[in-house]
Formats: structure tokens, C-alpha cells, sequence
């Protein structure tokens, strides 16, 4: 079974290995390979079909660190089709990335939930003749992973999940977890919760999951910053994720991806359907498929269902906005924003998504993200 599952999550991290080292895109794009040939500059077919138009110079943006390795993807494939175009995008957190935004530092920002009414009040002010719209961009699942040494699969509901990340469960072989998971020999070692260290939108994201499913367990509100006592923090997914990895009897929440990487097990969820759901792309796909616009106008703001009980739909999943102004963006950069962001948006830019841990954002929704991109002024 150990085996047969880590081939999954192996298969599934070959996108995210592939761009372990895309750190290094600010000024290496054009020598790239990924994205063109090594011989003579010629595109491969998917970069052939980036429109460069209107794209020049270096574009900053930063924020959400769920959205990082595809990010690095897009950034890497952009580069190469568009020679003398520098992206620049600083995976920090949702938070920080807002604010980055608000004060006119950034193009655009990456954030794993919509943008607050008093942010968006407070981007009218650099947007001038608009304000601050959320563009749905990335989706996925938050993948708990966890390590315990000789257990290779492991089911958990939205309570015991609740309790665990609250520190009220502090056992593997609690009860709790030993009647979700019967046959499994559970050792009797404490629980190392990890959660995030700085405000992030994965954080709000598990807790708005925590607050719908397990509303009588998890009575904080769904915020950026951790709300619960106890448990150990780190910084970024890539810091809960590595955390993880290194050290046994541990349990943290991250986007697939890093599970995938760095081939940590992941919980399966057991939503009260027929049968307890892997965190995978497809799963994901199919409750962010469900998912409801509640923006207005230009502003295309979701709405999630995390207690879905849909046959094989993975509950706890997130989207990743690009925050963009709808008018009076700055003129130096509007044009590579809106290159870059109709790549993104592009089939071939949401292709990417799946080999690297992630889920495109359905059809109907994203087709909405290209005209909204089309209109920015």
C-alpha cells in the first residue's frame, strides 16, 4: 500500500519537481529550455502561442505562497516566448501580498481569499478610477499531510481534524482517530500540529473548511492569522511541509504540491459519502466546479461549498485570486499585467496546473477570468 500510494504522489509531483530551482526567473528567461528550444530560440507549441503584445520591462507582483509552483511554472513558459519581459513574482504570503497591492508596490497580487471590503476600499486609493477585483486564477486542494512511522494510510473527518489542529486531541491512538481508521495499528505518540507562522490564506481557507464542516469543534473565525492555542508554527507552506517531512508524529496542511514534492502521505477525508476522499487535482476540480460567483460586475469572488458530500469531491480546497485593479492600473505595467495574466488564464496556461499538484479553474468560471482580464484599463 506504502508503495502504490507514494507512486501516486510521485507521478503527480513531476510538474512541481520540475520547477524546484524557478527561483532563479528574474533574469534567466530568454536561456531557458523549458520553454524554447536550446538551439536557435525556436518556441516550443505551447509558448508559441503567448501574445506578447503590448508586454514590456519588469512587472512585480507578489503574495500567495499556495500559488508558488505554479506561479514559477508560468513565470518560466512566459519568459521564454516573451524576450526582454521580466517577471518578478515574490511568493510571500496572501497578506502580505494584499498589502503590497494596496500600497502600490505590485501589478498584481496572488491571494488565497477575496479581497475583504475595507481592502477594497483601501485599493481605490491606488486604483484611482476603480478599485481592487479578484480574479480566480489557481485551484487545488489543502492536502493535511502528516508522518507517522508505520502508518501509510490515514482517513480523518472534518471533527477530528478540528480537534487535532485545536490541541484537543493530543494522540495518534485516540478513539477518535482509532474508529475512522479500523485495522490500523495507531501508536500511542503525541500529535505535532504545525500551522502557518505569518497571515496566510491557506490558514482561512482550512478554517472556513474546519467552521462548515465541524462547526461544534472549531468555533474560531476563518482569518489569515492562526486562531488556536498550541501546536508549533512555520513559515509558508514550504515551511509546515518541510517540518512534515523531517519529523515523525507530526501533521500540518499545505497545497498538494508540497506533499507531492517532497512525497509526504496525505490524509484521506472522510466527508460522510460512500467513501473517504483522496486529496488529489480531480477531486478538488470537482467541488471547485460547484463553486458559486458572488462578486459583482468585473469582481469574480467564489463561493465554496466545503461540506459538499459529492461522490469523490475533495472538500478542503482553495482558490487563488489574482488581485488586479479593473481600471487605473499604471500605465507602465497594464500592458504586461494584461499579457501575462491572459496567459495564465489561457487553456494552455491552466493545462500546466494539474502536473503540478494543482486544479484548472473550471470553464465556465475561467472563461469569465479571460474577458474581465480583456477589459482592464
Amino acid at each position: 500500500m506504502k508503495l502504490q500510494r507514494k507512486n501516486r504522489l510521485r507521478a503527480t509531483a513531476l510538474g512541481a519537481l520540475a520547477v524546484s530551482g524557478a527561483l532563479v526567473l528574474t533574469a534567466c528567461g530568454s536561456d531557458d529550455n523549458t520553454g524554447a528550444e536550446a538551439e536557435g530560440g525556436k518556441t516550443s507549441a505551447a509558448a508559441s502561442n503567448i501574445k506578447c503584445d503590448g508586454a514590456e520591462g519588469q512587472l512585480r507582483a507578489s503574495g500567495s505562497s499556495a500559488q508558488k509552483n505554479a506561479m514559477d511554472l508560468w513565470v518560466k513558459n512566459y519568459m521564454a516566448a516573451c524576450s526582454g519581459v521580466e517577471i518578478n513574482y515574490s511568493s510571500s504570503s496572501s497578506g502580505e501580498g494584499i498589502v503590497a497591492f494596496n500600497q502600490g508596490t505590485v501589478g498584481f497580487a496572488g491571494s488565497d481569499s477575496a479581497l475583504k471590503p475595507e481592502e477594497v476600499a483601501a485599493s481605490k486609493a491606488i486604483c484611482k478610477t476603480g478599485q481592487g477585483i479578484n480574479l480566480p486564477m489557481v485551484g487545488g486542494p489543502i492536502a493535511v499531510g502528516f508522518h507517522l512511522e508505520g502508518v501509510d494510510n490515514l482517513t480523518l473527518d472534518a471533527s477530528t481534524l478540528a480537534k487535532i489542529f485545536d490541541t484537543k486531541i493530543k494522540k495518534w491512538n485516540d478513539p477518535a482517530i482509532a474508529a475512522l481508521n479500523k485495522g490500523v495499528d495507531l501508536p500511542d505518540k503525541a500529535i505535532q500540529p504545525f500551522h502557518r507562522s505569518e497571515d496566510s490564506g491557506t490558514t482561512q481557507n482550512l478554517g472556513k473548511y474546519l467552521a462548515a464542516a465541524a462547526p461544534s469543534d472549531w468555533k474560531y473565525e476563518a482569518e489569515k492569522k492562526w486562531p488556536a492555542p498550541g501546536g508549533q508554527a512555520a513559515s509558508g507552506s514550504s515551511g509546515v511541509a518541510s517540518q512534515v517531512k523531517a519529523v515523525d508524529g507530526t501533521i500540518g496542511y499545505f497545497e498538494l504540491s508540497y506533499a507531492a514534492s517532497q512525497d509526504i502521505t496525505t490524509v484521506d477525508i472522510n466527508t460522510g459519502g460512500a467513501a473517504p476522499v483522496k486529496a488529489t487535482s480531480e477531486n478538488a476540480s470537482k467541488a471547485i466546479a460547484a463553486a458559486k460567483v458572488k462578486g459583482t460586475g468585473k469582481d469574480l469572488a467564489l463561493d465554496l461549498d466545503y461540506t459538499t458530500k459529492a461522490e469523490g469531491a475533495y472538500p478542503l480546497v482553495l482558490v487563488t485570486y489574482e488581485v488586479v485593479c479593473d481600471t487605473g492600473n499604471k500605465a507602465d505595467s497594464l500592458g504586461t499585467v494584461k499579457s501575462f495574466l491572459s496567459y495564465t488564464a489561457s487553456a494552455d496556461g491552466q493545462k500546466v496546473l494539474t502536473d503540478a499538484g494543482y486544479a484548472p479553474i473550471p470553464e465556465a468560471i475561467n472563461s469569465k477570468v479571460r474577458e474581465a482580464i480583456a477589459g482592464l484599463k
